[in-house]
Protein backbone atom coordinates (compact mmCIF):
# COMPACT_ATOMS: atom_id res chain seq x y z
CA UNK A 1 0.00 0.00 0.00
CA UNK A 2 1.60 3.37 -0.82
CA UNK A 3 1.20 6.52 0.53
CA UNK A 4 -0.99 7.77 -2.62
CA UNK A 5 -3.10 4.71 -1.91
CA UNK A 6 -4.19 5.76 1.54
CA UNK A 7 -5.52 8.82 0.72
CA UNK A 8 -7.33 7.34 -2.21
CA UNK A 9 -8.15 8.35 -6.00
CA UNK A 10 -7.43 12.09 -4.85
CA UNK A 11 -4.17 12.47 -5.49
CA UNK A 12 -2.29 11.00 -8.49
CA UNK A 13 1.84 11.23 -7.04
CA UNK A 14 2.85 10.67 -3.68
CA UNK A 15 4.43 13.10 -1.33
CA UNK A 16 7.25 15.21 -1.94
CA UNK A 17 10.55 13.81 0.56
CA UNK A 18 10.29 16.60 2.42
CA UNK A 19 6.71 16.16 3.23
CA UNK A 20 6.85 12.87 4.10
CA UNK A 21 9.35 13.86 6.21
CA UNK A 22 7.43 16.55 8.06
CA UNK A 23 3.62 14.57 7.45
CA UNK A 24 4.93 10.55 9.37
CA UNK A 25 4.29 10.46 12.82
CA UNK A 26 5.08 6.35 13.25
CA UNK A 27 8.52 7.37 14.79
CA UNK A 28 5.98 8.29 17.82
CA UNK A 29 2.86 7.15 17.69
CA UNK A 30 3.63 3.44 17.14
CA UNK A 31 3.39 3.93 21.02
CA UNK A 32 -0.53 3.65 20.23
CA UNK A 33 -0.29 0.32 18.76
CA UNK A 34 -1.87 -1.89 21.32
CA UNK A 35 -5.19 0.78 21.79
CA UNK A 36 -5.22 1.08 17.45
CA UNK A 37 -5.78 -2.67 18.71
CA UNK A 38 -7.88 -2.66 20.81
CA UNK A 39 -10.10 0.00 19.72
CA UNK A 40 -10.06 -1.65 15.87
CA UNK A 41 -11.18 -5.11 17.49
CA UNK A 42 -13.98 -3.07 19.48
CA UNK A 43 -14.79 -1.53 16.26
CA UNK A 44 -15.42 -4.87 13.97
CA UNK A 45 -17.30 -6.51 16.79
CA UNK A 46 -19.61 -3.89 16.51
CA UNK A 47 -19.90 -3.51 12.92
CA UNK A 48 -20.39 -7.35 12.95
CA UNK A 49 -22.91 -7.05 15.81
CA UNK A 50 -25.16 -4.04 13.27
CA UNK A 51 -24.72 -6.34 10.49
CA UNK A 52 -22.61 -3.73 9.02
CA UNK A 53 -20.07 -6.94 7.89
CA UNK A 54 -20.44 -10.02 7.84
CA UNK A 55 -19.50 -12.55 10.59
CA UNK A 56 -16.68 -14.00 8.31
CA UNK A 57 -15.41 -10.85 7.36
CA UNK A 58 -14.96 -9.48 11.02
CA UNK A 59 -13.36 -13.47 12.19
CA UNK A 60 -10.59 -12.63 9.57
CA UNK A 61 -10.19 -9.02 10.82
CA UNK A 62 -9.85 -9.64 14.70
CA UNK A 63 -7.60 -13.10 13.63
CA UNK A 64 -5.50 -10.83 11.61
CA UNK A 65 -5.58 -7.78 14.48
CA UNK A 66 -4.33 -11.20 16.96
CA UNK A 67 -1.42 -12.17 14.27
CA UNK A 68 -0.49 -8.01 14.03
CA UNK A 69 -0.60 -8.05 18.17
CA UNK A 70 1.97 -11.06 18.36
CA UNK A 71 4.29 -9.32 15.71
CA UNK A 72 4.24 -6.76 17.40
CA UNK A 73 4.86 -8.43 21.07
CA UNK A 74 7.73 -10.36 18.97
CA UNK A 75 9.62 -7.59 17.84
CA UNK A 76 8.70 -8.96 14.14
CA UNK A 77 6.65 -6.09 12.99
CA UNK A 78 7.81 -3.50 10.17
CA UNK A 79 6.92 -0.01 11.17
CA UNK A 80 7.00 2.05 8.06
CA UNK A 81 7.59 5.46 7.71
CA UNK A 82 5.91 5.63 4.21
CA UNK A 83 2.66 4.39 5.92
CA UNK A 84 2.70 7.93 8.30
CA UNK A 85 1.23 6.59 11.61
CA UNK A 86 0.25 3.62 13.71
CA UNK A 87 -3.41 3.48 12.08
CA UNK A 88 -1.90 2.76 8.08
CA UNK A 89 0.60 0.84 9.37
CA UNK A 90 -1.64 -1.84 11.11
CA UNK A 91 -4.47 -1.66 8.59
CA UNK A 92 -1.41 -2.23 6.26
CA UNK A 93 -0.45 -5.57 7.65
CA UNK A 94 -3.66 -6.42 7.89
CA UNK A 95 -4.14 -6.19 4.27
CA UNK A 96 -0.95 -8.81 3.68
CA UNK A 97 -2.88 -11.09 6.29
CA UNK A 98 -6.14 -11.07 4.96
CA UNK A 99 -6.28 -9.20 1.86
CA UNK A 100 -9.71 -7.41 0.67
CA UNK A 101 -11.57 -8.33 3.63
CA UNK A 102 -9.43 -5.81 5.61
CA UNK A 103 -10.37 -2.84 3.77
CA UNK A 104 -13.87 -3.19 5.39
CA UNK A 105 -12.42 -2.74 8.98
CA UNK A 106 -12.57 1.32 8.58
CA UNK A 107 -16.05 1.25 7.58
CA UNK A 108 -18.08 4.19 9.84
CA UNK A 109 -14.71 5.77 10.80
CA UNK A 110 -11.92 7.67 10.34
CA UNK A 111 -8.43 8.73 11.35
CA UNK A 112 -9.59 11.44 13.11
CA UNK A 113 -12.13 9.61 15.35
CA UNK A 114 -9.80 6.27 15.84
CA UNK A 115 -6.49 8.39 16.27
CA UNK A 116 -8.56 10.28 19.05
CA UNK A 117 -10.01 6.80 20.94
CA UNK A 118 -6.16 5.27 20.66
CA UNK A 119 -4.93 8.51 22.13
CA UNK A 120 -7.82 8.75 24.95
CA UNK A 121 -7.16 4.91 25.68
CA UNK A 122 -3.22 5.80 25.97
CA UNK A 123 -3.52 8.49 28.34
CA UNK A 124 -6.37 6.46 30.52
CA UNK A 125 -3.71 4.14 31.12
CA UNK A 126 -1.53 6.70 31.75
CA UNK A 127 -3.20 8.28 34.43
CA UNK A 128 -3.57 5.12 36.13
CA UNK A 129 0.39 3.88 36.13
CA UNK A 130 0.41 8.14 38.15
CA UNK A 131 -1.58 7.06 40.43
CA UNK A 132 0.02 4.06 41.24
CA UNK A 133 3.18 5.72 41.06
CA UNK A 134 1.85 8.52 43.83
CA UNK A 135 0.14 6.26 45.94
CA UNK A 136 3.18 3.99 46.25
CA UNK A 137 5.32 7.82 47.14
CA UNK A 138 2.50 8.28 49.56
CA UNK A 139 3.01 5.00 51.64
CA UNK A 140 7.07 5.65 51.79
CA UNK A 141 6.27 9.07 53.32
CA UNK A 142 3.70 7.87 55.59
CA UNK A 143 6.54 5.21 56.97
CA UNK A 144 9.05 7.81 57.15
CA UNK A 145 6.78 10.67 59.04
CA UNK A 146 5.68 8.07 61.43
CA UNK A 147 8.91 6.91 62.75
CA UNK A 148 10.03 10.68 63.23
CA UNK A 149 6.88 11.93 64.74
CA UNK A 150 8.43 13.35 67.73
CA UNK A 151 11.58 14.51 66.11
CA UNK A 152 11.91 18.26 65.71
CA UNK A 153 13.35 20.24 63.06
CA UNK A 154 12.86 24.41 62.52
CA UNK A 155 10.15 24.93 60.57
CA UNK A 156 10.53 27.81 57.99
CA UNK A 157 8.83 30.80 56.42
CA UNK A 158 10.96 32.72 53.13
CA UNK A 159 13.74 30.06 54.49
CA UNK A 160 14.16 31.74 57.39
CA UNK A 161 14.00 29.84 60.96
CA UNK A 162 10.31 30.32 62.00
CA UNK A 163 8.74 27.87 64.61
CA UNK A 164 10.14 24.08 65.83
CA UNK A 165 7.97 21.71 63.68
CA UNK A 166 7.90 17.61 63.61
CA UNK A 167 9.95 15.95 61.04
CA UNK A 168 6.57 13.88 60.74
CA UNK A 169 4.68 16.69 59.99
CA UNK A 170 7.47 18.16 57.63
CA UNK A 171 6.68 14.94 55.55
CA UNK A 172 3.27 14.32 55.78
CA UNK A 173 2.70 18.12 54.37
CA UNK A 174 4.15 16.29 50.94
CA UNK A 175 1.76 13.23 51.44
CA UNK A 176 -1.34 15.91 51.09
CA UNK A 177 0.16 17.61 48.02
CA UNK A 178 0.23 13.86 46.68
CA UNK A 179 -3.09 13.66 47.98
CA UNK A 180 -4.38 16.33 45.43
CA UNK A 181 -2.73 14.98 42.53
CA UNK A 182 -3.97 12.22 43.00
CA UNK A 183 -7.68 13.67 43.29
CA UNK A 184 -6.56 15.63 39.78
CA UNK A 185 -5.66 12.39 38.76
CA UNK A 186 -9.16 11.13 38.92
CA UNK A 187 -11.09 13.78 37.75
CA UNK A 188 -8.95 13.83 34.90
CA UNK A 189 -10.11 10.26 34.05
CA UNK A 190 -13.01 10.84 34.65
CA UNK A 191 -13.39 13.61 32.01
CA UNK A 192 -11.64 11.97 29.94
CA UNK A 193 -13.65 8.14 29.64
CA UNK A 194 -16.20 9.79 26.51
CA UNK A 195 -15.31 7.34 23.25
CA UNK A 196 -15.25 9.46 20.17
CA UNK A 197 -15.36 6.49 18.33
CA UNK A 198 -18.18 6.48 15.92
CA UNK A 199 -17.67 10.32 15.66
CA UNK A 200 -16.36 9.41 11.83
CA UNK A 201 -14.16 12.47 10.39
CA UNK A 202 -16.17 15.49 12.25
CA UNK A 203 -19.72 14.85 11.28
CA UNK A 204 -20.77 11.39 12.38
CA UNK A 205 -21.87 8.44 9.70
CA UNK A 206 -24.81 7.45 7.83
CA UNK A 207 -24.22 3.68 8.86
CA UNK A 208 -26.28 2.22 12.11
CA UNK A 209 -23.85 1.83 14.42
CA UNK A 210 -23.88 1.16 18.11
CA UNK A 211 -21.56 3.71 19.83
CA UNK A 212 -22.94 2.97 23.03
CA UNK A 213 -21.84 -0.59 22.87
CA UNK A 214 -18.34 0.24 21.21
CA UNK A 215 -17.62 2.83 24.08
CA UNK A 216 -18.55 -0.38 26.69
CA UNK A 217 -16.39 -2.37 25.07
CA UNK A 218 -13.38 0.02 25.76
CA UNK A 219 -13.94 1.00 28.96
CA UNK A 220 -15.63 4.23 28.50
CA UNK A 221 -18.63 5.61 30.43
CA UNK A 222 -20.42 6.61 27.63
CA UNK A 223 -19.83 7.73 23.71
CA UNK A 224 -18.62 11.79 23.15
CA UNK A 225 -22.21 13.18 22.93
CA UNK A 226 -21.01 15.43 19.83
CA UNK A 227 -19.45 14.23 16.79
CA UNK A 228 -17.54 17.65 15.80
CA UNK A 229 -16.03 18.07 19.74
CA UNK A 230 -15.32 13.87 19.48
CA UNK A 231 -12.16 14.13 16.90
CA UNK A 232 -11.28 18.06 18.14
CA UNK A 233 -11.19 17.30 22.07
CA UNK A 234 -7.60 17.28 23.18
CA UNK A 235 -8.36 18.85 26.47
CA UNK A 236 -7.91 14.92 28.06
CA UNK A 237 -4.42 15.75 27.04
CA UNK A 238 -4.32 18.53 28.78
CA UNK A 239 -5.92 17.69 31.90
CA UNK A 240 -3.43 15.13 31.89
CA UNK A 241 -0.67 17.38 31.55
CA UNK A 242 -1.61 19.91 33.80
CA UNK A 243 -1.90 17.03 36.65
CA UNK A 244 1.31 16.22 35.43
CA UNK A 245 2.75 19.36 35.92
CA UNK A 246 1.58 20.01 38.86
CA UNK A 247 2.48 16.47 40.55
CA UNK A 248 6.26 17.83 38.81
CA UNK A 249 5.98 20.95 40.79
CA UNK A 250 5.41 19.10 43.88
CA UNK A 251 8.02 16.66 43.63
CA UNK A 252 10.58 19.76 42.63
CA UNK A 253 9.84 21.31 46.13
CA UNK A 254 10.43 18.43 47.81
CA UNK A 255 13.92 17.90 45.93
CA UNK A 256 14.93 21.21 46.32
CA UNK A 257 14.44 20.79 49.85
CA UNK A 258 16.35 17.45 49.75
CA UNK A 259 19.54 19.38 47.65
CA UNK A 260 19.49 21.91 50.30
CA UNK A 261 19.37 19.68 53.25
CA UNK A 262 22.18 17.85 52.17
CA UNK A 263 24.64 20.67 51.66
CA UNK A 264 27.33 20.59 54.68
CA UNK A 265 25.40 24.03 55.82
CA UNK A 266 22.65 22.43 56.99
CA UNK A 267 23.68 18.30 57.07
CA UNK A 268 19.99 17.39 57.95
CA UNK A 269 20.25 14.40 55.47
CA UNK A 270 22.79 11.97 54.27
CA UNK A 271 20.82 11.07 50.84
CA UNK A 272 21.61 7.49 50.02
CA UNK A 273 24.80 6.32 47.82
CA UNK A 274 22.18 5.45 44.85
CA UNK A 275 21.10 8.74 44.48
CA UNK A 276 24.05 10.41 44.46
CA UNK A 277 26.85 11.18 42.55
CA UNK A 278 30.89 12.52 43.20
CA UNK A 279 32.74 14.65 41.61
CA UNK A 280 35.65 14.49 38.38
CA UNK A 281 38.05 16.66 40.54
CA UNK A 282 37.02 16.93 44.14
CA UNK A 283 36.95 13.78 46.15
CA UNK A 284 35.47 14.88 49.29
CA UNK A 285 31.62 15.60 46.82
CA UNK A 286 28.89 13.82 47.67
CA UNK A 287 26.32 15.59 44.76
CA UNK A 288 22.40 15.26 44.81
CA UNK A 289 22.28 14.85 41.41
CA UNK A 290 19.23 12.74 41.51
CA UNK A 291 17.25 15.23 42.97
CA UNK A 292 18.62 17.92 41.54
CA UNK A 293 17.28 16.52 38.12
CA UNK A 294 14.15 15.95 39.46
CA UNK A 295 13.86 19.40 39.90
CA UNK A 296 14.87 20.29 36.70
CA UNK A 297 13.09 18.24 34.87
CA UNK A 298 10.12 19.58 36.45
CA UNK A 299 10.51 22.79 33.85
CA UNK A 300 10.35 19.96 31.09
CA UNK A 301 7.00 18.99 32.26
CA UNK A 302 5.61 22.05 32.28
CA UNK A 303 7.39 23.04 29.03
CA UNK A 304 4.60 20.26 27.47
CA UNK A 305 1.94 21.06 28.77
CA UNK A 306 2.55 24.95 27.60
CA UNK A 307 3.50 23.52 23.83
CA UNK A 308 0.00 21.44 23.87
CA UNK A 309 -1.56 25.13 25.18
CA UNK A 310 -0.24 26.77 22.64
CA UNK A 311 -0.53 24.26 19.66
CA UNK A 312 -4.14 23.73 20.22
CA UNK A 313 -5.27 28.02 20.98
CA UNK A 314 -5.70 29.02 17.52
CA UNK A 315 -7.74 26.10 16.09
CA UNK A 316 -11.04 26.13 14.38
CA UNK A 317 -13.12 22.94 14.47
CA UNK A 318 -12.84 19.90 14.16
CA UNK A 319 -9.14 18.36 13.22
CA UNK A 320 -6.48 20.12 12.11
CA UNK A 321 -3.36 18.25 11.30
CA UNK A 322 -1.57 20.48 14.04
CA UNK A 323 -3.45 18.10 16.34
CA UNK A 324 -0.61 15.70 15.34
CA UNK A 325 1.51 17.71 17.57
CA UNK A 326 -0.29 16.20 20.70
CA UNK A 327 1.49 12.94 21.30
CA UNK A 328 4.86 14.05 21.66
CA UNK A 329 4.08 16.35 24.41
CA UNK A 330 2.10 13.87 26.67
CA UNK A 331 4.66 10.98 25.77
CA UNK A 332 7.25 12.78 27.13
CA UNK A 333 5.63 14.22 29.86
CA UNK A 334 5.09 10.49 31.35
CA UNK A 335 8.12 9.19 30.67
CA UNK A 336 9.67 12.07 32.56
CA UNK A 337 7.49 12.31 34.94
CA UNK A 338 6.98 8.39 36.14
CA UNK A 339 11.06 8.61 36.12
CA UNK A 340 10.89 11.45 38.43
CA UNK A 341 8.61 9.58 40.61
CA UNK A 342 10.18 6.60 40.80
CA UNK A 343 14.12 8.68 41.91
CA UNK A 344 12.00 10.44 44.53
CA UNK A 345 10.71 7.20 45.94
CA UNK A 346 13.17 5.68 46.08
CA UNK A 347 15.53 8.60 47.77
CA UNK A 348 12.93 9.36 50.12
CA UNK A 349 12.54 5.41 51.15
CA UNK A 350 16.55 5.08 52.33
CA UNK A 351 17.57 9.14 53.11
CA UNK A 352 18.67 8.87 56.14
CA UNK A 353 17.48 11.80 58.42
CA UNK A 354 20.12 13.44 61.51
CA UNK A 355 17.68 14.05 63.54
CA UNK A 356 20.38 15.40 66.26
CA UNK A 357 21.43 18.38 63.87
CA UNK A 358 18.00 19.28 63.34
CA UNK A 359 17.10 19.58 67.10
CA UNK A 360 20.87 21.80 67.27
CA UNK A 361 19.79 23.83 64.53
CA UNK A 362 16.79 24.87 65.96
CA UNK A 363 18.66 26.73 68.26
CA UNK A 364 19.09 29.39 65.79
CA UNK A 365 16.24 31.56 64.92
CA UNK A 366 14.90 32.20 68.13
CA UNK A 367 12.36 29.38 66.86
CA UNK A 368 10.13 29.52 70.30
CA UNK A 369 9.65 33.07 69.96
CA UNK A 370 5.98 32.46 68.94
CA UNK A 371 5.25 30.43 71.92
CA UNK A 372 6.00 33.19 74.35
CA UNK A 373 4.25 35.90 72.94
CA UNK A 374 1.15 33.09 73.02
CA UNK A 375 1.97 31.93 76.87
CA UNK A 376 1.87 35.93 77.48
CA UNK A 377 -1.88 35.92 76.40
CA UNK A 378 -3.29 32.64 77.78
CA UNK A 379 -1.06 32.83 81.16
CA UNK A 380 -0.90 37.17 81.69
CA UNK A 381 -3.92 38.28 79.56
CA UNK A 382 -2.08 40.72 77.40
CA UNK A 383 -3.43 41.71 74.21
CA UNK A 384 -1.58 39.64 71.29
CA UNK A 385 0.25 43.12 69.65
CA UNK A 386 1.20 44.17 73.33
CA UNK A 387 2.79 40.37 73.59
CA UNK A 388 4.16 39.99 70.40
CA UNK A 389 5.76 43.57 71.18
CA UNK A 390 7.40 42.37 74.07
CA UNK A 391 8.60 38.88 72.98
CA UNK A 392 10.20 41.29 69.79
CA UNK A 393 12.16 43.45 72.52
CA UNK A 394 13.30 39.77 74.44
CA UNK A 395 14.57 38.66 71.35
CA UNK A 396 16.54 41.09 70.71
CA UNK A 397 18.14 41.42 74.13
CA UNK A 398 18.84 37.59 73.58
CA UNK A 399 20.66 38.49 70.20
CA UNK A 400 22.67 41.04 71.75
CA UNK A 401 23.57 38.67 74.33
CA UNK A 402 24.57 36.37 71.56
CA UNK A 403 21.98 33.35 73.08
CA UNK A 404 18.60 31.79 72.93
CA UNK A 405 15.49 33.25 75.08
CA UNK A 406 15.89 30.44 77.32
CA UNK A 407 19.39 31.48 78.47
CA UNK A 408 17.85 35.23 79.83
CA UNK A 409 17.26 35.24 83.18
CA UNK A 410 14.27 36.05 84.70
CA UNK A 411 15.58 39.13 85.80
CA UNK A 412 16.08 39.97 81.89
CA UNK A 413 12.51 38.75 80.68
CA UNK A 414 10.84 41.36 83.70
CA UNK A 415 13.83 43.99 82.42
CA UNK A 416 10.89 44.05 79.37
CA UNK A 417 7.72 42.69 80.84
CA UNK A 418 7.70 42.93 84.49
CA UNK A 419 4.56 40.01 84.69
CA UNK A 420 6.63 37.22 83.56
CA UNK A 421 7.17 34.74 86.08
CA UNK A 422 9.20 31.65 86.37
CA UNK A 423 6.67 29.59 84.24
CA UNK A 424 7.45 31.19 81.85
CA UNK A 425 10.37 29.15 80.80
CA UNK A 426 8.20 26.13 80.61
CA UNK A 427 7.18 27.18 76.88
CA UNK A 428 10.61 27.75 75.65
CA UNK A 429 11.95 24.11 75.35
CA UNK A 430 11.42 22.55 72.07
CA UNK A 431 9.58 19.34 72.94
CA UNK A 432 7.52 21.47 74.88
CA UNK A 433 6.78 23.70 71.90
CA UNK A 434 6.42 20.69 69.56
CA UNK A 435 3.72 19.52 72.38
CA UNK A 436 1.57 22.02 72.20
CA UNK A 437 0.24 22.64 68.81
CA UNK A 438 -2.25 20.52 69.76
CA UNK A 439 -4.98 22.26 67.22
CA UNK A 440 -6.28 20.26 64.37
CA UNK A 441 -3.61 19.73 61.82
CA UNK A 442 -0.73 21.36 63.70
CA UNK A 443 2.49 19.79 64.24
CA UNK A 444 2.30 17.84 68.11
CA UNK A 445 3.54 14.29 68.11
CA UNK A 446 0.42 12.70 68.72
CA UNK A 447 -1.38 14.85 66.30
CA UNK A 448 1.21 13.51 63.76
CA UNK A 449 0.68 9.73 64.74
CA UNK A 450 -2.84 10.37 64.80
CA UNK A 451 -2.17 11.84 60.87
CA UNK A 452 -0.20 9.17 59.91
CA UNK A 453 -3.13 6.51 60.57
CA UNK A 454 -5.66 8.68 59.02
CA UNK A 455 -3.68 9.43 55.96
CA UNK A 456 -3.22 5.94 55.80
CA UNK A 457 -6.88 5.14 55.57
CA UNK A 458 -7.27 7.70 53.43
CA UNK A 459 -5.09 6.86 50.78
CA UNK A 460 -3.84 3.72 50.97
CA UNK A 461 -5.96 1.20 51.84
CA UNK A 462 -8.76 -1.13 49.17
CA UNK A 463 -11.54 1.40 50.35
CA UNK A 464 -9.95 4.75 49.47
CA UNK A 465 -11.02 6.24 46.54
CA UNK A 466 -8.91 4.77 43.21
Amino acid sequence: MTSSSIWGGRFGGGPADIMEEINASIGFDRRLAAQDIAASAAHCRMLAACNIISEDDARSILGGLDRIEEEIARGDFEFKRSLEDIHMNVESRLADLIGEAAGRLHTARSRNDQVATDFKLWVREALGRLDDGLRRFQAVLIDRAETHAADVLPGFTHLQAAQPVSLGHHLLAYVEMLGRDRSRVRDARARLNECPLGAAALAGTSFPIDRAATAAALGFDRAAANSLDAVSDRDFALDYLATASITAVHLSRLAEEMVIWASAQFAFVRLPDGFSTGSSIMPQKRNPDAAELVRAKAGRVIGHLNTLLIVMKGLPLAYSKDMQEDKEPVFEAADTLDLCLAAMTGMMAEVAFDTERMRAACRLGFLTATDLADWLVRARGLPFRRAHHVTGALVKLAEARGGGLEDLSLDDLRSVEPEIGEDAFSVLGLDASLASRTSFGGTAPDNVRAACIEARARFLTPEAPP
